[in-house]
């Protein structure tokens, strides 16, 4: 309660116009005005407010620069759906990305199984010989909007340990950056259309465009993983920065 005060404290002290973004940020980070909303007209905080329309504007043209909030001619403003920007070139955790927007995240653990490498298995591990290898099916959440379906294939053979992990409570993304060293990495990156079971855990019609990163890992030992993410196409953005080479003319 006392932070609370504080944190409403801090708002008052702020100039009108921060004011209003403050609070209608708050409102959007917390999930109470969820994507898709129309927040109130500015003619209906101006009288909340009791200011001018040109406060509220300045208020709502600084939500709009950040993204967090769509102003249409006529119709108001509305509330963002986030997405979420990765760098190709790195690793990032799916609970880290998900409350960097602001948002909760949950996950849950929808399969799990041991056996011996499949040729499948092989290719996509790209190891030559059957060893054993756990998988593990994943749905993960940013607040109430399903935001990745993760199909992890692990080296048994290079991280035994994944037999005693509790990925049903530890995503095992995180438990595996956490526990195994890489030294290598490839991305392979698709736009496809939803199907089978991905499209069914995300709830998503067939066809629904959505983004696959497809990740390989590896370490001295060998081959640690193979994951596959499934993100419904509007959840994601990737993003490269580089320069030009000395070639390149």
């Amino acid at each position: 309660m006392a932070a609370a005060g504080q944190n409403g404290r801090k708002a008052e002290a702020l100039p009108l116009h921060a004011r209003i973004q403050h609070d209608v940020e708050s409102k959007i980070m917390s999930g109470e005005w969820p994507p898709g909303f129309r927040i109130p007209f500015e003619h209906e905080l101006t009288d909340t407010y009791q200011c001018s329309r040109m406060t509220v504007n300045k208020a709502l043209s600084e939500l709009s620069k950040k993204g967090l909030i769509e102003r249409r001619r006529k119709s108001g403003s509305f509330v963002c759906q986030p997405e979420v920007l990765s760098a190709v070139m790195e690793i990032h955790q799916l609970d880290r990305e998900v409350t960097a927007l602001g948002l909760h995240y949950s996950f849950r653990r929808l399969a799990q199984s041991e056996s011996l490498s499949s040729d499948e298995d092989q290719r996509r591990l790209s190891i030559d010989a059957p060893t054993p290898v756990l998988s593990v099916t994943s749905l993960h959440k940013a607040g109430e909007r399903l935001f990745c379906y993760e199909e992890r294939l692990i080296n048994l053979g290079v991280v035994p340990a994944a037999r005693e992990a509790d990925f049903a409570s530890t995503p095992p993304g995180t438990w595996l950056l956490e526990q195994v060293p890489w030294s290598a990495a490839e991305h392979r990156i698709r736009a496809i259309g939803a199907q089978g079971r991905a499209a069914s855990a995300l709830e998503l019609a067939n066809g629904t465009p959505c983004l696959v990163i497809s990740r390989r890992t590896w370490n001295a030992a060998g081959a640690i993983t193979h994951v596959r993410l499934t993100y419904p196409g509007d959840m994601h953005t990737l993003v490269a920065e580089f320069s030009p080479s000395q070639r390149a003319r």
